[in-house]
């Protein structure tokens, strides 16, 4: 089994971007607004703070209490969207109960939507000509590509390699799949419901996870030589483990990405180069 480091794509990334960033125009910002006082999330956005910066992107930190109303969280995120050398703009989540959580990432500029969770931004992903994508299936595909397969043509019988998607959710299943699609490859999406998942797991060739179902994918689950891709998130005593038992699945699968070093890094990366494009768009503009 081949262990793919998150961390070692993250930093060939993070170069790339810095490279590239020194050569614009201006310094491009990114904005994390960030809700409430949680403390999980507010060590998500100090690492998002130093690897912006590591790069040469400038980031804002806009707190506010989680007693704000949904009125005026939105009235702010405009006026962040109206920031000099804004780039970028992200609403950490989760947000307070409170708040209308669709009404709050709507008011994002979708030039600006680096996460890619406003209606507008969104439905231009799916339609096929996104100027962004979703971070998180970004970092999907590029721990995918790393293998070095070619996912045409390989299987038994000179089809393509199976690949199914576990979950359907916003941030790794449908646009995990989307991507997909749009390379001209097939894949089935599982889910809790699906009738014959295990099945289909078993016949994968690929498996893209995000289901958030701790060490949910053993090794009697998967074919020889499976490459897993582990999106997936739980917490769990000692920390934060993935949809796949490392130790189970050891001696069956090809490649495998862990959590945490796997997606979670790449995704950071990918987020920033996203805040990127942004600035070469407002740099080809000027």
């Amino acid at each position: 089994m081949i262990i793919l480091n998150g961390k070692k794509i993250q930093e060939e990334i993070l170069a790339s971007v810095k490279t590239e960033v020194a050569f614009l125009g201006f310094q491009p910002v990114f904005c994390d607004v960030f809700v409430g006082e949680d403390p999980v999330s507010s060590q998500y956005v100090r690492m998002k703070e130093r690897m912006a910066e590591s790069v040469g992107i400038s980031f804002h930190k806009a707190s506010f209490p989680a007693s704000i109303s949904t009125e005026d969280l939105i009235k702010e995120i405009k006026k962040i969207n109206e920031m000099q050398n804004m780039c970028g703009v992200i609403v950490q989540l989760p947000l307070p109960d409170s708040l209308d959580r669709r009404a709050v990432l709507d008011a994002i500029d979708p030039e600006l939507d680096v996460d890619c969770l406003g209606t507008v931004s969104s439905e231009k992903f799916y339609s096929g000509k996104p100027a962004l994508s979703f971070p998180t299936a970004l970092a999907c595909m590029t721990l995918l590509d790393s293998t070095g397969l070619d996912l045409k043509g390989l299987s038994a019988g000179g089809a393509d390699k199976k690949i199914v998607v576990l979950g359907n959710g916003e941030l790794v299943g449908k646009p995990v799949s989307a991507l997909l699609h749009f390379r001209g490859l097939s894949s089935v999406t599982v889910t809790r419901d699906t009738q014959n998942k295990e099945e289909l797991i078993k016949q994968a060739d690929v498996i893209i996870s995000g289901m958030g179902n701790g060490k949910y994918i053993t090794g009697d689950m998967i074919k020889n030589g499976a490459v897993l891709i582990d999106a997936g998130t739980s917490e769990s005593t000692g920390g934060i483990v993935g949809d796949v038992d490392l130790e189970s699945v050891r001696d069956i699968a090809g490649y495998v990405s862990p959590v945490p070093g796997g997606v979670g890094p790449v995704t950071v990366a990918q987020l920033l180069n996203n805040v990127l494009q942004v600035a070469k768009t407002k740099n080809n503009e000027q």
